[in-house]
């Protein structure tokens, strides 16, 4: 088979892995992925229909493949998938090209074999994940992962909260948004009721926590304009 055949081979299969991976794939999307153009995107679409791939196309969106066209879904709990997610954040920060690569490439193929809910689940904890870097310090906390699942299911929590600047613990009702780590701090960027506002919450100082029953509407908030924003306003007073 001539190296070209076989180049084309391989990418069509990557290409049928990026599509299981993920819920919604754009034709620019491929073609920056694979360093191709949307004109050769288009043969390749055609060349998977015609292979028997049941692609369907969303008009102005995108591609997509119907639900249940994959290898069996691994049998993950949605926490050992918040779990992979989460350590995939932390690789990314490694100065490892190509580990990078290779964990990324992993994870990758391990999203093509979960259900489209769980995927849409992986891919907003990944948009709303963040790994900073800050001293180091003693810290501990037992709720990651349950606060993972309250920012993907919409649930409200109940958290008895230790103040860092006064001692005192107060308890809040908060909707979960985001989290992010400064080495080994967590900090929780969640919707206080009690102050009706947004929050930072470092995990080390949740004293408790309870997983309501009830459920929060959607934000309309986005991890990297909330830094941006917290840059601005550092920057406005110093």
């Amino acid at each position: 088979m001539a190296d070209t055949e076989v180049s084309r081979l391989s990418r069509l299969t990557a290409i049928l892995t990026y599509l299981q991976s993920r819920r919604l794939v754009t034709a620019t999307a491929i073609a920056k992925k694979f360093n191709i153009s949307t004109r050769t995107v288009y043969r390749d679409i055609r060349a998977l229909e015609s292979a028997g791939v049941p692609i369907l196309t969303e008009e102005g969106k995108g591609y997509t493949l119907s639900d249940g066209y994959s290898l069996p879904p691994l049998m993950l709990s949605e926490a050992e998938v918040n779990a992979l997610i989460t350590a995939e954040q932390l690789v990314l920060k490694n100065k490892d090209s190509s580990f990078v690569q290779h964990y990324t490439d992993a994870v990758t193929k391990i999203r093509a074999l979960l259900r489209y809910s769980t995927k849409d689940k992986a891919e907003l904890l990944a948009a709303r994940i963040h790994i900073r870097y800050n001293n180091p310090g003693d810290t501990t906390s037992n709720f990651l992962s349950v606060i993972q699942l309250s920012i993907t299911n919409y649930t409200v929590l109940s958290i008895g909260y230790k103040s860092i600047e006064t001692g005192l613990t107060t308890n809040r009702e908060i909707e979960s948004l985001a989290l992010y780590s400064t080495n080994e701090n967590w900090i929780l960027i969640a919707w206080c009721r009690m102050r009706k506002a947004l929050r930072s919450f470092r995990l080390d100082k949740i004293q408790q926590l309870h997983v309501s029953s009830e459920k929060f509407q959607p934000h309309d908030f986005d991890l990297e304009k909330h830094f941006e924003t917290c840059r601005k306003n550092s920057s406005a007073n110093p």
